[in-house]
């Protein structure tokens, strides 16, 4: 099989960049740079794995699953089935939360899923700490290894809880608390892109109005963030009205 082959198997599975994914899928399976693939022309691909890993992307199952990793705030986080993808949108929550926390904050990452929020600000602010909290332990468990392997273990600690309930002490206050929530309806659940069914689904929806959840994190923290504190939270381009309210 060589990269032109593999190219062509992702577009006719409905791929849309089929080129940039060959040569991620390649150079994982291979070992070869970028720049030697673009290269080699037509030559075989002699790479253990590599036609099953092109034979579970042509089912549209998410790239980042396959590959085991993905880059998000430019660290290397390891991904599975049990967490949502790290996306270049929450980005944009992270540096605004690295910009502007206080000197050794206490931060709150809830539905902390990879732990790509909370791990990066902590990566890049080596004075906060953080407590994440995820509803699911083999998730929690994902968050915990991405902290080992990104050197933030000692400063970032999950635990397992809903944060529809109660999850903190009574008194607990935190500097900041951010949040990826599920906000997805339940209506627009049937128009998503076909890697979006490989997805926990439950950090993608509450299975209703997708503010379910939104409402624990605010709820959270009207009771634990401390004065003057900042709350950092995604949620759907239609929701900001309901959200503010």
């Amino acid at each position: 099989m060589t990269l032109a082959d593999v190219q062509r198997r992702l577009a006719a599975a409905g791929i849309e960049d089929a080129a940039w994914e060959a040569r991620l899928l390649a150079a994982r399976y291979t070992g070869l740079s970028d720049a030697r693939l673009l290269v080699m022309g037509g030559e075989e691909l002699n790479a253990p794995g590599l036609e099953e890993a092109v034979a579970r992307r042509e089912t549209r199952e998410p790239l980042q699953y396959i590959l085991g990793e993905w880059s998000f705030m430019g660290l290397a986080f390891s991904v599975n089935p049990h967490c949502l993808i790290p996306r270049p949108d929450t980005e944009t929550l992270v540096e605004y939360a690295v910009r502007h926390l206080p000197k050794s904050a206490r931060v709150a990452d809830l539905c902390t899923g990879s732990g790509c929020i909370g791990i990066a600000v902590a990566h890049y602010r080596p004075d906060v700490t953080v407590t994440a909290v995820d509803l699911f332990p083999e998730t929690a468990k994902v968050a915990e290894e991405n902290a080992c392997r990104l050197g933030v273990s000692d400063r970032f600690t999950v635990q397992v809880g809903d944060v529809t309930k109660k999850i903190f002490s009574d008194g607990e206050r935190f500097s900041a608390i951010v949040s990826n929530p599920p906000y997805i309806t339940l209506d627009e659940m049937k128009d998503l892109a076909p890697e979006l069914a490989f997805e926990p689904r439950a950090a993608l929806t509450d299975e209703g109005d997708g503010l379910s959840v939104i409402r624990g994190v605010l709820d959270t923290a009207a009771c634990h963030l401390a004065d003057g504190g900042l709350l950092l939270m995604e949620f759907g381009a239609e929701q900001g009205t309901a959200v503010s309210l």
